[in-house]
């Protein structure tokens, strides 16, 4: 599978970088314009497991998908995930106290088993979205350093 972004602008991004010069600030933009950005993957991805929910029980996967930071070795960089709340382990018996019940069997329909195909609700959020992810982001970037250099 290939992507093909196109990221324009970056001149007067990089300008901006270089006015700021504070990398804790850069980095506080980055992480604000990542979660807006990342915020389109998990309305798609919401939209999918509604599609796919079944309406005859309490558990609705659409309501534990959230945006999330990550952590990374390098302190550089911004990590930015959508996922399901309560995750997919079972060891624990006791359901996570979440909005949308116990929802851990979201794995079971996002990838194929030996024993049922997989609907993904997640991945094509993702994919299908990667140009306006890529566009959100550097337009709310721009906005965050502006906002920055304005203080």
């Amino acid at each position: 599978m290939s992507v093909e972004v196109n990221i324009e602008g970056l001149d007067q991004v990089q300008e901006k970088l270089k006015r700021l010069g504070n990398p804790r600030l850069m980095k506080n933009a980055a992480r604000r314009s990542a979660r807006k950005a990342m915020a389109i993957v998990r309305d798609a991805a919401r939209v999918n497991a509604k599609a796919i929910d079944d309406p005859e029980t309490v558990e609705k996967i659409w309501k534990n998908i959230a945006v999330s930071g990550g952590k990374s070795r390098n302190s550089n960089e911004i990590v930015m995930r959508v996922g399901v709340r309560g995750g997919a382990s079972f060891s624990n018996p006791v359901p996570p106290n979440l909005s949308g019940g116990d929802t851990r069997h979201w794995r079971f329909k996002e990838f194929p088993t030996a024993n049922s195909m997989g609907v993904p609700f997640m991945r094509p959020a993702m994919s299908n979205n990667i140009q306006k992810v890529t566009d959100k982001f550097s337009q709310v970037f721009s906005v965050e350093l502006d906002k920055e250099l304005a203080k």
